[in-house]
């Protein structure tokens, strides 16, 4: 990550990163840093959540700029078109409960950034997204967090 910063910066600003966010900053943190889970769960949980107003209430303000440029719109053409893809269905039918399933999910392209991105293009309503999107966030984190505690208690077992 950022090897020259605390751990605390580097918990809280690596769970900014899209795509990484929390869900893999915690185990991180727990493995390399030694940190006890109260301590980094609070603070990655705080830095994944933090841009996410911002998103969820100025993208279409940065999406209105960058489509002034070809390359930005052909970018988020094809974001938006995967996006809607993998997401239509479950939104369409579950809204916000589709939102938290689809944040919940620790895998590669889920989580609070593409959550964000979701509620804005089926323009679900910005309170209702924000808390659901959290509630995905911490359960995301929180499966994370389990798949690791397991792994490293079945590895310790194997190693006697």
């Amino acid at each position: 990550m950022f090897d020259t910063f605390p751990e605390w910066f580097q918990i809280f600003f690596g769970s900014m990163i899209p795509w990484i966010e929390s869900r893999y900053v915690i185990p991180y943190a727990l493995w390399v840093f030694n940190w006890e889970l109260w301590q980094v769960f609070p603070l990655a949980i705080l830095g994944n959540m933090l841009p996410i107003p911002f998103v969820l209430l100025f993208f279409k303000f940065v999406e209105k700029f960058l489509r002034k440029f070809r390359f930005w719109t052909k970018v988020m053409d094809w974001l938006f078109k995967r996006t809607r893809e993998r997401a239509d269905g479950k939104i369409i039918k579950y809204e916000y409960l589709g939102l938290i399933m689809f944040v919940a999910v620790p895998l590669p392209f889920t989580g609070a950034w593409t959550g964000s991105l979701i509620a804005y293009l089926f323009d679900l309503k910005f309170s209702k997204s924000l808390l659901t999107i959290l509630l995905g966030v911490i359960i995301s984190a929180t499966i994370t967090v389990l798949l690791y505690s397991t792994g490293v208690l079945f590895c310790s077992f194997i190693n006697g």
